[in-house]
């Protein structure tokens, strides 16, 4: 097949999105597949038109958009052109290797919908409830998925308000965050009235609203989706205590546990509701869900990834492994999964 991955761009996920899109294009191109890698930071052009977006340099594509000229601006994409000297025209498939921002937020899977263009993963609308924390925390109680409580808060709100707020609703610790991030950035665990302040304004540097929710002590369990099918359950055990930006990204910052050793009652369930919570954001192809557990308590579904990390030291692949797929087992996997969304 002839595939593009996208990767890059500017969210503040780039430097794993290439780290990801890289690995999988090296994956692609083992199993025979013809690959090009775009950055889609690396156009310098402003507005592309829908028709060239995946075919400039073709004669049909060039005619259209003489006739029609670009609908709307797009955020910079780059083209697959015959000076590349790979294949002339569109390819066969798009992988998105996009982590955040425009790539995880539905942006760029609706205009690939517009363009007919078949990819990887989740579709627009699920991919924008799953980077929404609050739409899918909702969406999750609906579905019967404990999820920890919380509320938003935005630029207008006191923070003394806020902590009051926070007090009455389920006390210190709490976790503040962006509301539409990932790789938990600008993520903070407050744990007096007095550190509101400086972490709801950290989380506003990211969003336009702030998470904020209980938080919740135990261990960290996530569960890797494959079509249909929860993955063996991996457990993190983060140096720095909670799995931030640098434990899940940086060797040596986290260890793993795969399968996790936990009651087999408890695998179940963690499984049982890592589907329930893929489901009710109608979220297609692979993703992951990330949990607490608290043996007292029982578990809390922080989150649900529509484009995981596929690094080294990423959780999907640790899982696959787990489940006996290779690397390139687990691309070819996720490349049929998309073949088969596209005909439903």
């Amino acid at each position: 097949m002839k595939v593009v991955v996208l990767m890059g761009g500017h969210s503040t996920e780039r430097e794993v999105s290439l780290a990801t899109g890289k690995g999988i294009a090296k994956a692609l191109e083992s199993i025979g597949h013809k690959v090009v890698q775009l950055d889609i930071a690396s156009d310098e052009q402003s507005l592309v038109p829908v028709w060239e977006m995946l075919d400039k340099g073709t004669e049909a594509g060039r005619r259209s958009t003489e006739a029609n000229g670009p609908l709307f601006p797009v955020p910079p994409l780059g083209v697959v052109s015959p000076s590349e000297g790979v294949w002339e025209g569109r390819p066969d498939l798009v992988f998105i290797a996009l982590h955040g921002g425009f790539g995880e937020n539905g942006g760029i899977q609706a205009l690939l919908e517009i363009m007919g263009t078949p990819y990887t993963g989740s579709g627009p609308l699920a991919s924008a409830m799953a980077m929404d924390k609050d739409v899918s925390k909702r969406l999750f109680r609906q579905a019967g998925v404990h999820t920890a409580p919380w509320f938003l808060v935005g630029r207008e709100d006191d923070a003394a308000v806020v902590a009051e707020r926070v007090v009455g609703a389920f006390g210190f610790p709490c976790v503040v965050k962006p509301n539409d991030q990932g790789s938990t950035v600008g993520l903070t665990i407050v744990d007096r009235p007095e550190g509101v302040r400086d972490a709801v304004a950290l989380a506003l540097k990211y969003s336009e609203e702030a998470l904020i929710e209980r938080y919740i002590p135990g261990r960290e369990l996530t569960v890797a989706i494959l079509g249909d099918e929860a993955l063996p359950v991996v457990e993190i055990h983060p140096q720095h205590g909670v799995y931030d930006y640098a434990c899940k990204y940086r060797k040596g910052l986290s260890a793993y546990t795969v399968p996790a050793e936990i009651p087999k009652a408890v695998e179940q369930e963690v499984q049982s509701q890592a589907l329930k919570a893929f489901r009710a954001l109608r979220c297609k192809g692979y993703g992951r869900v990330d949990f607490r557990f608290d043996p007292e308590a029982g578990l809390f579904c922080l989150e649900v990834n529509s484009l995981p990390g596929m690094t080294e030291t990423s959780l999907v692949p640790k899982a696959a492994k787990a489940a006996g797929l290779s690397f390139e087992h687990l691309v070819a996997r996720i490349m049929d999964l998309a073949t088969v969304k596209r005909k439903t």
